[in-house]
């Protein structure tokens, strides 16, 4: 049906005859008659023909052609939540602290470069302390001394005993705020790690600002004070 109204659109309407009017007799003469004068034949400018038929021509497809569907999203149709991309400046504000899972101090956090572990996994490794035997008896108070004796706005946020062993958790001030010690006492060896809770970025880099040094000499600090045997590289030479 719609290729037969679009032949019928493209082809070109039929000429009309010519047709004659008759007019009526004056009234002067009864018997003679005027004589049939032509009207004008109606043309068609070919041009003018085709353009009108081809719009004719666009107006019948459009009405033939089926309208496509509309993909309407369904309210009840469950959305997946964005999850922000993963960069070194969103896992620098969020930085554990505690115990993991096994029970064990946790390692440094590979974005952070000023923090210093006893865990064997992180890149900025320590040996832990061994405690002598005069000092087994009150390990625990005799740390959190020294702690507060070596360390400035030193101030204890945790103590707590564990299946592990006693766990100490503090805060000090550090080079760009403040910085978080924890310590974990077991028998006679102390592992542990001092790490600043704030990471420093110049823009446009990447790399974050500090180093271990700093954090090393702190503990240094602390275990000097406390005379307890800390190994090192050094004096393995």
């Amino acid at each position: 049906m719609t290729l037969s109204l679009i032949a019928h659109l493209l082809l070109p309407p039929s000429p009309i005859p010519p047709t004659n009017i008759v007019t009526p007799s004056s009234s002067s003469s009864s018997s003679s008659t005027n004589p049939r004068i032509p009207l004008p034949t109606c043309s068609i400018n070919p041009k003018t023909h085709l353009c009108s038929n081809l719009l004719s021509l666009a107006l019948a497809v459009t009405l033939a052609t089926p309208l496509p569907s509309l993909a309407i999203p369904s309210f009840n149709s469950p959305s997946r939540p964005l999850i922000p991309p993963t960069t070194p400046f969103s896992q620098s504000r969020d930085l554990p602290t505690g115990l993991d899972d096994n029970g064990k101090i946790r390692p440094c956090p590979s974005i952070n470069p000023g923090c210093v572990s006893s865990n064997p996994k992180s890149s900025s490794f320590a040996f832990p302390w061994t405690i002598p035997d005069n000092s087994l008896q009150n390990a625990i108070q005799q740390l959190q001394q020294a702690i507060l004796e070596t360390q400035k706005n030193a101030k204890i946020l945790m103590v707590e005993d564990t299946k592990d062993g006693q766990y100490l958790q503090a805060e000090v001030d550090g080079g760009f705020g403040r910085d978080v010690l924890e310590f974990l006492v077991k028998g006679d060896v102390v592992a542990y790690r001092s790490m600043a809770t704030k990471v420093t970025y110049v823009y446009p880099f990447t790399t974050a600002l500090g180093d271990s040094k700093g954090q090393e000499e702190r503990m240094k600090k602390i275990v000097d004070q406390l005379g307890w045997y800390a190994p090192s590289f050094d004096s393995m030479d």
